[in-house]
């Protein structure tokens, strides 16, 4: 696997990210021993860089990635997420909480679970609009001085915040929604981020698995999926989209290879800055997508992709209304 850079800062990480996510929530039942599989295998691959969060469960993923990572920390690159109110009787609340007060109590938590005594990239989830970002970025930059954290991230910024953000503390890395069915950062935040100096972390490269050709209906997402509530997996959106996985599909066999391995290509081809994290508990599905970076794309193949899956022809929001309003803030 190679490795790439995240920002101008000094971290290094693998060219593929390992989201443990779906490991214990959001995408049907947990699979503790399923994802610690996967996490060793991943290290076996060559990747090494962990993604996850203190909202994932919530807590219980970073336990999970903690048991995997035992006796082995210094071989990976691990990066959580805080910025929410947790609650573990109520799951589903997304109230965002960027206090210093929450980032100090978080990140002893998020040490605490993960078994290590520091955390490599360290990102607010989510953007708290009642608490200025100086605020926040400054309590987790007194983390970096603490020997806490190694380097700094944000998700789901806005570039004005980023830029307020990274005068406050340096930022390291932003993670953002980024695939063929969500460009979203191609139209402020890459741009500032590559200004800046900062890399990109492409979460949900694999477009919440659709773009790998296997959900063709509501009945392949098993009970609880988080993503029967999507709004791009609704039946009418769902029919339109289905014609996006089925040309990524047929220019992926022209290459010989699978659409998940297309699909990861294209975002590996975007840019050296950018780092996508599939997320997966299946180890032949890793390898599958481990694939993908023997898989070279051209100019022109871009281009091509970039047209077959345009922003414009995809259907439906990326997130449920009351989510969409923690975006870009």
């Amino acid at each position: 696997m190679d490795r790439r850079k995240l920002g101008s800062q000094g971290l290094e990480v693998s060219a593929q990210g390992l989201g443990c996510m779906g490991m214990s929530w959001a995408y049907g039942p947990a699979e503790d021993e399923a994802g610690i599989k996967t996490i060793h295998r991943a290290l076996e691959l060559g990747i090494t860089f962990l993604d996850t969060a203190e909202v994932y469960g919530p807590l219980v993923n970073e336990e999970l990635v903690g048991r995997a990572v035992a006796g082995r920390r210094d071989q990976f690159e691990i990066a959580t997420k805080f910025g929410f109110v947790i609650n573990p009787d109520s799951p589903h609340d997304r109230r965002p909480d960027g206090r210093p007060e929450n980032v100090r109590r978080a990140c002893e938590g998020s040490l605490r679970r993960l078994g290590v005594d520091h955390i490599d990239l360290y990102y607010q989830h989510r953007v708290d609009p009642k608490v200025p970002i100086e605020e926040t970025v400054g309590a987790m930059g007194q983390l970096v001085q603490e020997g806490k954290v190694r380097y700094l991230g944000l998700s789901e910024a806005s570039a004005q915040t980023i830029r307020r953000a990274h005068a406050t503390h340096p930022i390291t890395a932003v993670q953002n929604e980024y695939s063929l069915w969500t460009r979203d950062p191609e139209e402020q935040v890459l741009d500032t981020l590559r200004e800046l100096g900062i890399g990109l972390v492409a979460y949900s490269p694999l477009g919440r698995g659709f773009l790998t050709g296997q959900i063709r209906s509501l009945a392949d997402l098993p009970e609880g999926d988080w993503r029967r509530g999507n709004p791009r997996f609704q039946e009418e959106a769902l029919r339109e989209n289905l014609r996006l996985a089925d040309l990524v599909a047929e220019l992926a066999a022209k290459r010989q290879a699978t659409p998940a391995q297309l699909a990861l290509a294209w975002v590996l081809a975007k840019g050296q800055d950018i780092v996508p994290i599939p997320g997966t508990k299946s180890p032949k599905r890793l390898e599958e997508n481990a694939g993908a970076d023997a898989l070279k794309l051209s100019a022109a193949e871009v281009e091509e992709l970039d047209r077959a899956v345009s922003p414009e022809a995809v259907r439906g929001a990326r997130y449920p209304e009351a989510m969409m309003a923690l975006l870009n803030n």
